[in-house]
């Protein structure tokens, strides 16, 4: 039986042999890294100081954005790094760090859209008793709750992986994941299967939970409310949904892809996808909702035409 010591590194081989044209994808990949950091951090910012977006949404949403920056800090250096390089290795705590970065941005971020999800059930079906039932204090303790609950759980994930004995070290991916490290154990993955079934469920049930119960009210309330009712709905609850849509599909096509044979899929194609979970949200979050939520859109016309709020 071999030790996984004897592997410090892990070969990626899901990378393409793409000659001189890898410092266009290098150029390309840091503009969009840098485009992910400058619009988050710009929305953030503009949340953190503006007093009028000190409400439970906006802190919601600045959440949110957080862990934009902290998924795409887990995979674009590396991803830059590897572009450039002509052999695509990753050492073994590194492999487990970018591991543990990119599980944990998955869990926060589902996490946080299902109390954002019930946020907005609050101000749509409860709008009287809003401020009563999500206080500051509340408001503090749920984003603590998403942020423990996702950084503690995950740990017991990665260490689990990290004690197995590997046959290997070649991962048929761009990056990192815990199934491609599992399938080169040559020790008893036993714990490692039963403990994965237990996470994967905890970490879609409980948050589809709140999730469910919340835009069930909503649209209960939509149908017998007022026009002025479904107006604020699609005006706030847009936003979340196409997020929590978009996501879904992210994080569905990397587990579909994990368990199921995908080389009938262009390999382009596939490389395209795998990025897609992590990219798309830190480009689609702050443009939706500094386009589709009022305050932010005039807040950000104000300081980009430099008039006085």
């Amino acid at each position: 039986m071999v030790n996984s010591s004897q592997f410090p590194y892990f070969l990626l081989t899901e990378y393409l042999d793409m000659g001189y044209l890898k410092y266009l994808y290098f150029v390309i990949l840091l503009m969009l890294y840098i485009v992910i950091v400058v619009a988050n951090a710009f929305l953030i910012v503009t949340i953190c100081m503006k007093r009028s977006l000190h409400e439970p949404m906006y802190v919601f949403l600045c959440s949110l954005l957080v862990n934009e920056l902290y998924g795409s800090a887990g995979l674009f250096p590396f991803l830059l790094l590897q572009i450039t390089s002509d052999t695509h290795t990753i050492s073994r705590s590194i492999c487990f760090l970018q591991i543990y970065c990119l599980y944990t941005y998955a869990t926060v971020e589902f996490s946080n859209l299902a109390v954002m999800s019930y946020d907005r059930y609050l101000a749509i079906c409860c709008p009287l008793h809003y401020k009563a039932r999500l206080t500051s204090n509340k408001v503090a303790l749920l984003i603590v709750l998403v942020w423990l609950y996702s950084l503690i759980k995950f740990l017991v994930s990665t260490f689990l992986t990290f004690r197995l004995k590997l046959c290997g070290n070649v991962i048929d991916r761009l990056y990192c994941q815990i199934y491609y490290v599992t399938k080169l154990a040559c020790s008893d993955t036993t714990v490692n299967n039963v403990w994965g079934l237990f996470a994967s469920f905890v970490t879609i049930g409980v948050p589809l939970i709140p999730i469910l119960f919340s835009y069930t009210k909503i649209l209960r309330v939509c149908v017998v409310g007022s026009k002025e009712t479904r107006q604020k709905a699609v005006s706030t609850c847009t936003p979340h949904i196409a997020s929590l849509l978009i996501f879904t599909f992210g994080c569905g096509f990397e587990i579909f892809q994990s368990r199921y044979n995908m080389t009938s899929v262009p390999r382009i194609l596939r490389i395209v996808l795998s990025l897609y979970f992590v990219t798309i949200q830190g480009l689609f979050n702050p443009i939706i909702y500094g386009l589709r939520l009022s305050k932010i859109r005039q807040i950000c016309r104000n300081l980009f035409f430099r008039k006085k709020i």
